[in-house]
């Protein structure tokens, strides 16, 4: 049995729909979805829940606030974790909280 994971990111003017790649190997498959803002994730768990992901690793992109909400989407159905930086250098090294939240 290989563990379907997803790890979502957030970047402005993304589509999780379309902006989306997958690596599957025998014992894991992990598909990474972008999306524009917290709001967007908070409606993509529950599909992903839907198509039988078991795991969600959140970027550290988001903040605080945003893994809450996530958590909160996922409402103890799924296990979601989170990569950690305090300021992103990729958000000029801000919080994803700041910018998409």
């Amino acid at each position: 049995m290989s563990l379907k994971a997803a790890f979502i990111f957030v970047a402005p003017h993304a589509n999780p729909a379309i902006d989306q790649a997958q690596v599957k190997t025998p014992e894991v498959e992990v598909t990474t979805f972008a999306v524009a803002n917290y709001a967007q994730a908070e409606v993509l768990v529950p599909q992903l829940i839907h198509q039988g992901f078991v795991a969600i690793e959140l970027c550290a992109g988001f903040g605080h606030d945003g893994v809450a909400r996530v958590k909160r989407a996922a409402a103890g159905r799924i296990p979601v974790g989170a990569v950690r930086f305090d300021c992103h250098p990729g958000l000029e090294f801000q919080s994803g909280d700041s910018l998409f939240g």
